[in-house]
């Protein structure tokens, strides 16, 4: 079994046709599924958020088999995670694509379940506090894109389960949890 770092690769990875579009409505099917859960689980395990089409990613090449995804390729696999709504183009050229593999209600729900935890129901912490806090060490939160998590309190917000407040800068944004 082939490893990136600590991440096992699927079987998949070392057999070349996958590394090209197939022509084949079922097989392209199989492809697409099969390149999606691993792009998926490869950005959660790597905490990875964001993929450029036309930047280095580890899983768009395999050195071993001498294969590369074409530009093509790599926006039809991120076309189909986006269409499914687990990832968005950060760009109208469809440049950057931001991967959930936790959807925003889900982000949401850890969220909740981290000031549930840690004993925060009434506190003030800042959204930085959250994204690198000693609290958020260890946890999925942990280096959380400011873009999802911002949306995932706004979600909250809006569930009246906490209030956003603006600071001076980005940084020093605030936020009340009332759960």
């Amino acid at each position: 079994m082939q490893k990136l770092g600590d991440f096992k690769l699927p079987h998949f990875f070392n057999y070349p046709p996958y590394f090209t579009l197939q022509p084949v409505r079922d097989t392209r099917e199989k492809q697409v599924q099969l390149w999606k859960e691993l792009i998926l689980d490869y950005c959660r395990t790597q905490k990875i958020f964001v993929i450029g089409l036309e930047e280095e990613f580890p899983l768009f090449s395999n050195p071993v088999i001498e294969r590369t995804l074409s530009h093509e390729a790599r926006e039809a696999f991120l076309s189909a995670l986006v269409s499914e709504g687990r990832a968005e183009w950060l760009d109208k050229g469809h440049r950057k694509c931001l991967i959930l593999w936790h959807r925003i209600q889900e982000w949401a729900d850890i969220i909740l379940n981290f000031v549930k935890d840690n004993g925060l129901e009434d506190s003030v912490m800042t959204v930085e506090e959250i994204r690198s806090g000693t609290e958020s060490r260890g946890t999925e939160l942990s280096g959380i894109d400011r873009t999802i998590l911002m949306r995932a309190l706004k979600l909250l917000e809006q569930k009246g389960k906490l209030a956003i407040f603006k600071g001076t800068s980005a940084d020093d944004e605030g936020v009340k949890f009332s759960i």
